[in-house]
C-alpha cells in the first residue's frame, strides 16, 4: 500500500515539473513576442516620423535627432533610402506610362489635340466607349525625383461615360474656365461618336438660357436638351423614367446593364447621356438631392453620365472630381492633392460653334427626312420570336425608330387622338410593322372597328383584292350598331384565356413563354385584339356594358400571362361612365399612345400629346407619365398600295394560312356563303331551320330544332316584310337541304296578297330540289288546316307549313259553323299536336297581340321559338317565360328565343334574299 503511494505521488511531481517547464517556454516566447512587437512598434513610429518630416530633413530635424543612438533608426534610414531609390527609378518613366496610357485609353478626339478634330464629324459608333478623356496636363519638378534642372510632363484625363460621374468644384470668378472645361469634354464626347449617338442634357440654377452659348446649335436637335432652372424636377423624373425603362429592357433581355448589353450584344441600343447640372455652390432641396442620389446610383448602367458643378453632395458609385485652384489650375481625385493640373485652354469659340452647326445639320440630315412606312419593315419577314415580347418600331425620332414593345411589363395599350389625329394610320404602322417580323403562328390579330367605316376591311378579302392578312384570324367593320359584337369578341378571348389557364396548370406553368417552351407542340400565338373606338361597347346602360365591363377588366387583369394583349382605341375616352370608379382596365394599359391634341390618354400632368406637330404619336411605356415620353414621326402606312404591298407578300409567303372570317355590320349576310348552311345535308332526325346570322366570333347561324316534339313551331313577329320574308325564306332553303328528294312537304299559306311573287318563287325553288311544295290562298287556309289537322295522325313524313300573314285571315278562321270545330280550332290543333306528328308550323304575325289571338288562352308552350323584328322588348314577356326583354327595333337586325336551348333571346341578322335585289 505504502509503495502505491510513493509511485502516485511521483507521476505528480513529474507532471508538476513538465508543466512548469511547458509555462516557461510559453513565457520565454511571449516575453520575446512582445520584445518583437515593440522593436516592430518603434520601427514603424521611426518611419513614420521620417516620411512626415521627410527623408532629406531627418538628419536636422530635433525629433529624429532624439532616436539618434536608437539602432533601429540606422535600418529605417537605409530601408527608405532604398525604397526613394527604386521609386525614382521606376517614376523616372512614369511620365511616359502616362502618356502612353491616356492615348490608348483616350484615342481620337478623347485624347489629341482639338486641331486634329475639332469640326470633323465622329465615326465611332462601337459598343464601349473610350474609358478616359483628357482635361490637361500636369508637370513633375525632376529635382524631386533625381533628375536636377528637368521637368516632366504627363497627360491627365478623368473617366465618363459608363465608367463614371465628374463632380467640378469651381472657385470665385472662374464661371469662364468651367465652362471652357465641360465644353471641352462634351465636344470630345460629340466629336468622338456618329451623330446623335449622344445626347446632352443641361440645367443651370442661374440661367435660363446661354448654358455654353457655343452648343446653340445643336438645340434644336435631340443631341442638347436646355431645362428650366426652376423645374430640376422635371429633369430628374426624366432621368428616372430613362434608368426604369432602361433597367426593365436589360433585365428582360437577360443582362445587368445596358453597358453589358453592348458588349454581349454588339450593338448600340440606346444613345449615351450626359446630364450636367450648375449649381450655386448651395444645398439642393433635401427632395432634390434625394432624387439626384437616386438617379445617380443607377445612372451608369443605364448608359447616363453626371457632371455636377458645384453641387454640394456625396453621390453614390464611381465619381471622380476636379477642383479648380484658380481659373488654369485645379487638383483632381485621377492624380492627388499634390499634383497639380494645368487645364487645357478654351477651344476657340468660333470654331466651337462652327462644328456644332456642322454636328447638327448631320444629325437632321442622317433623320434622312420624312421616312417611309417600308422603312419600318425588317428586310426579312417573320423571323422573330415572341414567346417573351412583341417588340416593333413604329415611327422614327431624329432618324433613330422607336419601338413599341407589349408583353409582360407593358400588356396593353391605349391609343387616343381627335379624328384626324392619324390614329388610324398608327394602327396600321404598328400592324404592319408587327406582322412584318412575327409569322401567324406567333401572332394572332382579332381587330374590330366600332366607328362607321371599314378601316380594317382591306385586310380581308375583297373584290379588289383577293389577298388578306395571313395573320388576322378576325376583321369586324360597321359594328358601332352591334355591340354584342365586340361582346362576343370578348367572351371568345375569355374563353381562350381559360384554356391556355387549363394547358399551363396541366404543364405546371405560370405564363405562354413557359407554355411554350413546355409544350412546343402546341399552338399558342401571342394574342392581340385591336378594338377602335372601344368606347362604343358602354355606349348604354345596359347588361351589354355590364358584361363588357366585366369581361374586359377580367381580360386586362389576367390576359398578360397567357399572351393575350389589348389594344383600346378611341377618339375621346373622357365620358366613358362604364369605367368610372373602375380603374382596372386603364392601370393594365401601361402603354399610352397619344395622337396630337389627345385628351386622358396621357397622365393627368403630361400635356406632350398638345404639342405634339401632326404625324407624329407620343408613345410611353410608363402609364402616361411624362418621365417615359417618346416622340415619333409615324411614316403614311394608309397610303394606296403601301400597307396592301406589304399585306400581298404576307399572303404570299403564308399562303397555308386560312383566311379571316369577316364580319361586316353594314352588309346583310347571305344564306349561300354561310358555313351553318353549307354543312347541311340530308340524314337528320332533328332537322334545323336557320333564322339568321349570330353575332359571335365564329361564322355561326341561328336556328330551331324540329324533331318530333311538342312545341317545336316557329313564330316571326312584326311588321317588317322583307325581313320576314327573308326569315322563312331562310328556313324552308335550310329544311331542304335536310331531306331527299319528295320525303318532305312544303305548305305556303299566303295571306298577304303583296307576299305572293316571293311565296311562288321559293315554292319552285324547292320543288327544283325535288320536293313536295304547293302554294296555298288566304282563301283555302281554313280548309287546310282542317285537312292537316284530320291527317297528322297518319302522317309518315315531314310537313312544313309556311304561313304569311296569317293573322290577315284570323276573321275567316274564327268563323264557326255549329257544331263543328272552326278553322282557328284547327291551327291550334296543328300547333299543339302537329309537331309531334312531325309537321310544324313556321308562320310570320305581324304583331304579337295578333298571335296571341291566335293561340288563345295557355297557348305560348306550342311557340317553341320565335323571332322578333320591329317589335318592342316589353311586348315579347309572355313568350320569354316571363322575364324582361331588353330590346329596341334596330334595322337589319331581329331578336332570336328558343325556349329549348336560350336562356335569354339573342341578336341575329336576317339573312340577304338574292331575289329582293330584283324587286
Amino acid at each position: 500500500m505504502r509503495r502505491k503511494v510513493v509511485q502516485q505521488r511521483a507521476r505528480v511531481t513529474n507532471a508538476l515539473e513538465a508543466l512548469r517547464h511547458q509555462i516557461g517556454l510559453a513565457l520565454g516566447a511571449a516575453r520575446n513576442a512582445h520584445r518583437a512587437a515593440e522593436d516592430e512598434l518603434a520601427r514603424l513610429r521611426l518611419e513614420q516620423l521620417v516620411v512626415s518630416v521627410g527623408l532629406e530633413n531627418a538628419a536636422t530635424d530635433p525629433q529624429v535627432a532624439e532616436h539618434r543612438n536608437d539602432p533601429a533608426l540606422a535600418s529605417v534610414l537605409s530601408w527608405l533610402e532604398n525604397v526613394k531609390s527604386s521609386f525614382y527609378a521606376d517614376w523616372a518613366d512614369g511620365p511616359e506610362r502616362l502618356r502612353q496610357l491616356v492615348a490608348s485609353a483616350a484615342p481620337g478626339p478623347a485624347g489629341r489635340p482639338p486641331g486634329e478634330w475639332l469640326g470633323r464629324l465622329g465615326t465611332f459608333d462601337g459598343t464601349k466607349p473610350p474609358e478616359l478623356w483628357r482635361i490637361g496636363s500636369a508637370t513633375v519638378d525632376g529635382t524631386s525625383i533625381g533628375r536636377p534642372s528637368t521637368t516632366l510632363t504627363f497627360d491627365v484625363a478623368v473617366p465618363l461615360l459608363d465608367e463614371s460621374h465628374l463632380s467640378i468644384t469651381s472657385v470665385p470668378k472662374s464661371r469662364a474656365t468651367v465652362d471652357a472645361l465641360v465644353e471641352n469634354l462634351l465636344m470630345r464626347v460629340l466629336s468622338t461618336f456618329t451623330p446623335g449617338a449622344v445626347r446632352v442634357h443641361l440645367w443651370d440654377v442661374g440661367q435660363l438660357t446661354a448654358i455654353l452659348p457655343n452648343f446653340y446649335a445643336l438645340s434644336r436637335t435631340s443631341a442638347v436638351t436646355v431645362h428650366d432652372p426652376t423645374r430640376l424636377v422635371d429633369l430628374l423624373d426624366e432621368l428616372a423614367g430613362h434608368i426604369r425603362r432602361i433597367h426593365a429592357h436589360t433585365l428582360q433581355a437577360g443582362y445587368p446593364s445596358l453597358p453589358a448589353m453592348r458588349r454581349a450584344t454588339g450593338k448600340r441600343v440606346e444613345p449615351w447621356r450626359i446630364a450636367v447640372l450648375y449649381g450655386n455652390g448651395e444645398d439642393l432641396a433635401p427632395e432634390h438631392l434625394r432624387d439626384l442620389k437616386r438617379v445617380a446610383s443607377g445612372a451608369l448602367a443605364a448608359g447616363i453620365s453626371l457632371i455636377l458643378v458645384d453641387v454640394p453632395t456625396v453621390l453614390g458609385g464611381s465619381v471622380e472630381t476636379i477642383s479648380l485652384l484658380d481659373d488654369r489650375r485645379a487638383i483632381t481625385s485621377m492624380t492627388g492633392p499634390d499634383v497639380v493640373v494645368d487645364l487645357d485652354p478654351p477651344l476657340p469659340a468660333g470654331q466651337v460653334a462652327s462644328a456644332a452647326s456642322r454636328l447638327a445639320e448631320a444629325i437632321v440630315t442622317r433623320q434622312g427626312g420624312p421616312r417611309s412606312f417600308f422603312d419600318l419593315l425588317p428586310t426579312e419577314f417573320g423571323q422573330e420570336c415572341s414567346a417573351r415580347e412583341l417588340r416593333a418600331p413604329v415611327g422614327f425620332h431624329e432618324g433613330e425608330p422607336v419601338e413599341v414593345v407589349i408583353g409582360d411589363t407593358t400588356p396593353h395599350a391605349l391609343i387616343g387622338g381627335p379624328s384626324g389625329s392619324g390614329k388610324t394610320n398608327f394602327l396600321y404602322a404598328l400592324l404592319g410593322s408587327l406582322t412584318a417580323r412575327y409569322s401567324p403562328d406567333e401572332l394572332a390579330l382579332y381587330l374590330l372597328d366600332f366607328k362607321e367605316g371599314v378601316s380594317f376591311a382591306g385586310l380581308a378579302p375583297g373584290k379588289k383584292d383577293e389577298s388578306w392578312l395571313p395573320h388576322a384570324r378576325l376583321i369586324g367593320v360597321n359594328v358601332n350598331t352591334d355591340r354584342e359584337f365586340g361582346l362576343a369578341l370578348l367572351r371568345f378571348l375569355s374563353d381562350e384565356m381559360r384554356r391556355r389557364s387549363a394547358a399551363a396548370k396541366e404543364f405546371e406553368v405560370t405564363n405562354i413563354a413557359e407554355l411554350r417552351e413546355q409544350d412546343p407542340d402546341g399552338h399558342w400565338p401571342r394574342i392581340v385584339a385591336v378594338i377602335d373606338e372601344f368606347q362604343y361597347l358602354f355606349a348604354e346602360r345596359d347588361s351589354v356594358t355590364a358584361m363588357a365591363t366585366a369581361l374586359l377588366e377580367d381580360l386586362a387583369r389576367r390576359g398578360r400571362s397567357q399572351g393575350i394583349h389589348l389594344i383600346l382605341a378611341s377618339q375621346d375616352i373622357a365620358g366613358i361612365e362604364a369605367f368610372w370608379g373602375k380603374p382596372a382596365v386603364f392601370e393594365q394599359c401601361t402603354l399610352r399612345i397619344a395622337m396630337p391634341k389627345a385628351r386622358r390618354v396621357l397622365a393627368e400632368a403630361n400635356q406632350a400629346a398638345v404639342a405634339a406637330p401632326r404625324w407624329h404619336a407620343v408613345i410611353n411605356h410608363e402609364s402616361g407619365v411624362a418621365h417615359g415620353n417618346q416622340l415619333a414621326h409615324i411614316p403614311d402606312a394608309s397610303a394606296k398600295n403601301t400597307f396592301p404591298a406589304l399585306q400581298r407578300q404576307l399572303w404570299q409567303q403564308y399562303a397555308t394560312h386560312g383566311r379571316p372570317r369577316l364580319f361586316d355590320g353594314a352588309v346583310a349576310p347571305r344564306l349561300s356563303e354561310s358555313t351553318a348552311f353549307g354543312t347541311l345535308a340530308p340524314g337528320t332526325d332533328r332537322p334545323r331551320a336557320l333564322v339568321g346570322q349570330s353575332i359571335e366570333v365564329a361564322d355561326n347561324a341561328h336556328g330551331i330544332e324540329l324533331p318530333t316534339a311538342p312545341g317545336r313551331n316557329l313564330a316571326v313577329l312584326g311588321s317588317s316584310r322583307t325581313e320576314a320574308l327573308s326569315v322563312l325564306d331562310a328556313a324552308a332553303r335550310s329544311l331542304a337541304r335536310q331531306f331527299e328528294a319528295g320525303t318532305a312537304e312544303f305548305l305556303l299559306g299566303c295571306a298577304v296578297d303583296t307576299c305572293l311573287d316571293e311565296v311562288d318563287a321559293l315554292a319552285n325553288l324547292l320543288a327544283e330540289h325535288g320536293h313536295k311544295a304547293a302554294v296555298v290562298t288566304a282563301a283555302e287556309l281554313p280548309a287546310l288546316f282542317a285537312d292537316l289537322a284530320e291527317r297528322m295522325s297518319h302522317s309518315d313524313g315531314r310537313t312544313f307549313v309556311m304561313l304569311y300573314g296569317v293573322d290577315a285571315v284570323l276573321p275567316a278562321l274564327e268563323h264557326k259553323e255549329l257544331g263543328k270545330p272552326s278553322g282557328l280550332d284547327h291551327l291550334r290543333t296543328l300547333l299543339k299536336q302537329g309537331p309531334s306528328k312531325g309537321v310544324h308550323v313556321l308562320g310570320w304575325w305581324r304583331g304579337v297581340a295578333r298571335l296571341k289571338d291566335t293561340l288563345g288562352f295557355n297557348g305560348t308552350e306550342d311557340i317553341g321559338a320565335w323571332v322578333a323584328l320591329d317589335v318592342q322588348g316589353s311586348e315579347l314577356a309572355p313568350f320569354c317565360a316571363g322575364q324582361v326583354v331588353h330590346w329596341s327595333p334596330r334595322p337589319g337586325r331581329a331578336l332570336f328565343f328558343d325556349r329549348g336551348t336560350h336562356a335569354s333571346p339573342e341578336v341575329t341578322i336576317p339573312f340577304h334574299r338574292p331575289e329582293a335585289d330584283d324587286v
